[in-house]
């Protein structure tokens, strides 16, 4: 990734509207100059059709001067560009050089085959990722039991994500939940999955991803549904040559226990 990163850099410097204005013959750039890239970059966002509709709230149309002059002036650092925020700052920048998003850029440099550098590969990162939703859709059909056990083989032990699973899933065994399945009543779908940062021992994935849940209490007529579709960020990792989830962003973690918690 950091080539990648270093690569959105000059790609910048050698945009047409770039080139056309002082920023073209100034170097190296100054806070000024950040300020003027973040008008510019504004300005040409709010056009793009990629940033209509509800992508552009996702999104937004720009960048904050002080944020464009990090990304310059910084040196590569996973832990930080591989933030959330940030890589949906990337995702901007790359509309604004004339791609879809990150990925697209992405694979317009390293062509084709542009997740094999790691051995990792598309495919394998996509069944990681499928498999543990389909483990975590097993995993509530057997409430009130908790059997953290059941994502031993997709996700690790000691990472954040399974401490996090235990808090929120712990708390809704002790409220006696269970999952209504009779009809196909609950259900899930993936519907895209992409790569979007690849590096020698960590990938991320985001998905496109639709819950629809029905949990009752078991021996009553209380009933709690989750519905929700999420972009959901998924961090794989490579710990002892082996390839796991270590940590995911899920907005909507956690969002039936808060449900449960305001209900009077």
């Amino acid at each position: 990734m950091k080539s990648i990163y270093n690569l959105i850099k000059e790609k910048i410097r050698q945009h047409p509207i770039v080139q056309n204005s002082i920023l073209g013959n100034s170097n190296p750039w100054k806070r000024s100059h950040f300020i003027i890239l973040s008008e510019i970059i504004k300005d040409e966002l709010s056009k793009k059709e990629e940033l209509q509709n509800e992508r552009k709230f996702e999104l937004g149309t720009s960048i904050s001067h002080i944020t464009l002059q990090r990304f310059f002036e910084s040196d590569y650092d996973y832990k930080t560009h591989n933030d959330l925020r940030f890589l949906k700052t990337l995702d901007k920048i790359c509309i604004f050089l004339g791609f879809k998003d990150l990925n697209s850029f992405v694979k317009s440099v390293k062509g084709v085959n542009s997740y094999i550098e790691s051995g990792v590969g598309t495919e394998f990162t996509k069944d990681i990722v499928y498999k543990y939703c389909q483990a975590n859709f097993e995993f509530f059909k057997i409430f009130p039991k908790l059997s953290i056990d059941i994502f031993d083989d997709h996700v690790f032990k000691e990472s954040p994500f399974i401490e996090r699973i235990k808090n929120y899933s712990s708390q809704l065994c002790e409220k006696k939940l269970k999952l209504f399945t009779n009809n196909n009543r609950s259900n899930f779908e993936i519907f895209d999955i992409d790569v979007i940062s690849e590096e020698k021992e960590m990938v991320v994935v985001k998905t496109q991803e639709f819950w629809n849940l029905v949990f009752v209490v078991e021996n009553s007529d209380e009933e709690y549904i989750v519905n929700e579709l999420d972009t959901q960020i998924y961090f794989i990792k490579k710990i002892d040559n082996t390839w796991k989830i270590w940590d995911n962003y899920n907005p909507n973690s956690g969002l039936l226990n808060q449900v449960i918690q305001k209900k009077p």
